[in-house]
């Protein structure tokens, strides 16, 4: 046993009270005889020692009631086997603090939750002694080195750590971060292992489905931190439906709210920023807790990698406030055009050639032979144009479907002198259908079918076709078709986008991982159709350029901070070494490795300030990522302490034993009591109670001088 506060045990000397009021009244009666009452003298012997006995009883109870209550102000604790290691054994600390961007919000009581923090760890560092370790785990470490903190024995090192921390976007998960801690205490030597866990019990960031299993012997202790929960809303996503995007023509970008406070939000305003300039705003009402996705319409007026964010109105979170995108709008198109043997390829030499183009985007046009295909780097291009080949070989069908996985566009027109199931291994291996024949004939005199429906709203036709102002359907111009191929459409992965009068598809698509296939019916040549002359077919071969050379979005990679990603970036040589560059003009070389036609960007939790951040090679600007503030941690709601320590437990498998306190003596003196044992003050303070009331019930109701005989 221990005492928390042995001076009080001085007091132990008023026990001697009692005794001295008891001797001080013993007095000695003079003997007086008397012959009449010599019958009496054997009852009175009785009777004195009956009162004796009661004296020393009443004496007992209050030297008992006077040394517990002493003894209750003297803080007893249990030690040893009775209550774990005493105090003064040699202990690991190890504190986790939650430096998550939801600690910049105001603690319960005033001041920075961020600063209460910083109180709490304060006062655990107070109860380090001399042969103890301590170390700071951050869960938004501000790098890698800091990612594993050593354990030192001078607690002054961890002080400066946590003097040091600010809240930073890409924190972990808290459970995770304090098994991390507890793995690191459990490898030193001392006899007692202690994890403190310092956050506000942001529920949607304490721990994840991966359960982290604490070593046995580590403590682990939380100490909540209480904040207000401001209302929030917070950018979940934006995307860019359509996959063209032009200088000059609408683009459309959709971005998902979500409203996290308890009231609904009517009137709300979110605006779209372009090389920040503000291009459009959306209002829109948002129902607590729903999702609610809201539509911009912008017209890009540069070229190039444009900066893009989607801000929502000020609230009491700024941290996500502006949500990052970027958007491509490319300076050239890069595209390859596979010339078939004998096939007539001059109808698209002449649309995709730089006097047709004018002050359109550019296409940089590569055109080869039929048979140079196999040995074509096809990843230095963003679509591949296959006009009439005559046959596509094993390899080059297990090329092209590797290419349209990774993001690349092929377009395939048919040949007159190749059996139509030739390219059936292709249209296979994409998912995309089969071809079962053709119909009509190569006469270019009668023809055979018609447009009968257009798929209007696919991204591919947007400009195309003339609108009508009242909202009519669209003017389509109906070419003459000869000769068409019959394409049996594939219900996983293909879409019709122009359907024939004979119920089979003028023009095809099949997606296919990143990519896509367009297959179209006829020739670009006079013999299968007269589309090459009609007014069509420049806009339609265009807009299926620019659509298969998009890759898998108009937008750039986006990225949530301090969460390891790989990043594709195609059009670049094998050789080049790329760098990152932040919005705080910071530069990252990352991990990077070659790919087929590629090059595969490693990046690991360095990039934790949300902005966008250019990819380049040497001088050159290859691509731009977006950065931003992952949604879970939008979600400001708060565990109860005692809620947050059964989710925790739950995932490090270990007790979980809560710390309340609110400043730095208060954290300080509740864990000292702690580890110095069980506190039993109030078990000494009731038996001084029930010492006092029996006191009091034998003094009033023994009467042993009355008993009878």
């Amino acid at each position: 046993m221990s005492f928390l506060n042995p001076f009080a045990l001085l007091a132990m000397a008023a026990v001697a009270v009692p005794l001295f009021l008891h001797f001080f009244n013993l007095r000695q009666p003079r003997t007086v005889d008397f012959s009449s009452l010599a019958f009496v003298k054997e009852l009175q012997e009785t009777a004195v020692q009956r009162v004796r006995i009661k004296e020393w009883l009443l004496l007992l109870l209050r030297i008992l009631a006077i040394a517990c209550l002493v003894m209750a102000f003297a803080q007893p604790t249990l030690t040893g086997n009775l209550a774990g290691v005493g105090a003064s054994v040699p202990t690991a600390h190890g504190v986790v603090m939650d430096n998550s961007l939801s600690m910049g919000v105001d603690a319960a009581d005033g001041g920075g939750a961020l600063d209460a923090a910083r109180a709490q760890a304060e006062g655990v560092l107070a109860t380090v002694e001399e042969g103890d370790e301590a170390g700071v785990w951050a869960t938004a470490p501000s790098s890698a080195r800091a990612d594993r903190p050593p354990l030192s024995p001078s607690p002054g090192l961890a002080r400066t750590a946590v003097g040091a921390l600010e809240t930073r976007a890409g924190a972990a998960p808290l459970g995770r971060r304090v098994a991390e801690a507890a793995e690191a205490v459990a490898e030193t030597s001392a006899p007692r292992k202690v994890v403190y866990a310092i956050g506000d019990g942001q529920r949607s960031t304490l721990g994840d489905s991966v359960a982290a299993q604490v070593p046995e012997g580590v403590q682990v202790r939380l100490l909540p931190v209480g904040t207000r929960t401001p209302p929030n809303v917070g950018v979940r996503d934006v995307t860019v439906p359509g996959r063209v995007a032009e200088a000059g023509q609408p683009v459309t970008i959709e971005a998902t709210l979500v409203n996290y406070g308890e009231e609904p939000l009517p009137n709300y305003v979110a605006s779209v920023y372009l090389e920040e300039e503000r291009v459009a705003q959306a209002t829109t009402t948002l129902e607590p807790g729903v999702e609610t996705t809201v539509s911009f319409t912008v017209t890009p007026q540069e070229r190039g990698w444009l900066r893009g964010a989607v801000e929502t109105e000020g609230d009491g979170f700024p941290a996500d406030d502006r949500h990052h995108f970027t958007l491509n709008v490319p300076e050239e198109r890069r595209v390859l055009v596979v010339r078939g043997e004998e096939q007539d390829t001059r109808y698209i030499d002449l649309a995709l050639s730089s006097e047709m183009v004018e002050e359109r985007i550019a296409f940089r046009t590569t055109a080869i032979e039929e048979g140079a295909l196999a040995a074509a780097e096809l990843g230095q291009y963003d679509a591949v144009l296959l006009v009439g080949p005559r046959s596509l070989s094993g390899g080059t069908v297990e090329a092209l479907t590797r290419y349209v996985e990774r993001g690349g566009g092929v377009f395939l027109f048919p040949s007159a002198q190749a059996p139509p199931a030739e390219y059936n291994a292709l249209l296979d291996a994409l998912g995309a259908g089969t071809i079962e024949g053709a119909d009509g004939t190569l006469s270019g005199e009668q023809s055979i079918a018609s447009f009968a429906r257009v798929d209007l709203e696919h991204p591919l036709f947007e400009g195309v076709f003339d609108q009508a102002g009242t909202g009519e359907d669209a003017e389509v111009e109906q070419p003459d078709i000869y000769r068409a191929l019959r394409v049996r459409p594939s219900g996983q992965a293909g879409q019709t986008l122009i359907e024939l009068s004979t119920e089979t598809p003028f023009l095809y698509e099949a997606r296919h991982g990143r990519g896509a296939l367009l297959v179209s019916a006829v020739a670009p040549s006079l013999e299968w159709s007269d589309l090459p002359t009609r007014g069509l077919f420049v806009p339609l071969l265009y807009r299926s350029v620019y659509y298969l050379s998009a890759g898998a979005s108009t937008t750039g990679a986006q990225l949530v901070a301090g969460r390891p990603e790989e990043v594709r970036i195609a059009g670049v040589s094998p050789d080049a070494s790329l760098r990152l560059t932040g919005p705080e003009g910071t530069e990252i070389a990352p991990d990077q490795r070659t790919l087929f036609g590629a090059t595969l960007l490693q990046i690991g939790t360095d990039l934790r300030t949300p902005g966008v951040y250019d990819v380049t090679a040497g001088d050159r600007l290859v691509q731009r990522l977006a950065v931003n503030v992952a949604s879970a941690e939008s979600d400001l709601r708060t565990a109860s302490p005692d809620s947050a320590a059964a989710h925790l437990e739950s995932v490090l498998g270990a007790p979980v034993e809560v710390v309340r306190g609110t400043g730095e003596t208060d954290i300080a003196e509740t864990i000292r009591t702690r580890e110095a044992g069980t506190e039993i003050w109030n078990v000494f303070l009731l038996l001084s109670l029930i010492f006092l009331v029996s006191e009091m019930l034998v003094a009033r109701l023994w009467k042993p001088e009355t008993a009878a005989t």
